[in-house]
């Protein structure tokens, strides 16, 4: 069996860009049999991750990321690359949710729902890029 092709998004890394984003999940989702709620899943972690490209990675504020998926019979994945700060999520320590939510503090959740709501997930430093991959089994 020949791998599928990824199919690519190049944005600026701009919150203005989010709708471009989504339209784009949404394209690559178009005919593929998925529950709706496994498709809200990859809607919200795409959403975080994006969102904590933009507002992290670069913080002169002028970069752009590749958002690139692919699909097969049974696994829906999406990567996200960026030039911005190094940044590997598995350097990051488990979120404690009740003291998160004891103190009432905002923010900080992007990594743990991406990593809740995925199947897999993996990242990289590919030379001057962060590359991270987010899959969810679909069938």
């Amino acid at each position: 069996m020949i791998a599928p092709e990824w199919k690519e998004l190049r944005v600026k890394a701009d919150l203005a860009e989010i709708e471009q984003v989504r339209g784009f999940l949404r394209q690559m989702l178009h005919g593929i049999i998925i529950a709706e709620e496994e498709t809200m899943k990859l809607e919200l972690a795409l959403h975080q991750i994006f969102v904590n490209v933009v507002m992290h990675a670069y913080p002169n504020g002028d970069g752009a990321m590749t958002i690139r998926i692919r699909s097969d019979d049974d696994t829906f994945c999406i990567e996200i690359r960026d030039r911005g700060i190094p940044f590997n999520p598995d350097e990051i320590p488990p979120v404690d949710l009740d003291k998160k939510i004891q103190l009432g503090t905002s923010g900080g959740l992007g990594i743990y729902l991406f990593k809740t709501l995925m199947d897999e997930y993996s990242y990289k430093r590919d030379g001057d890029e962060n590359v991270l991959t987010i899959c969810k089994r679909i069938r």
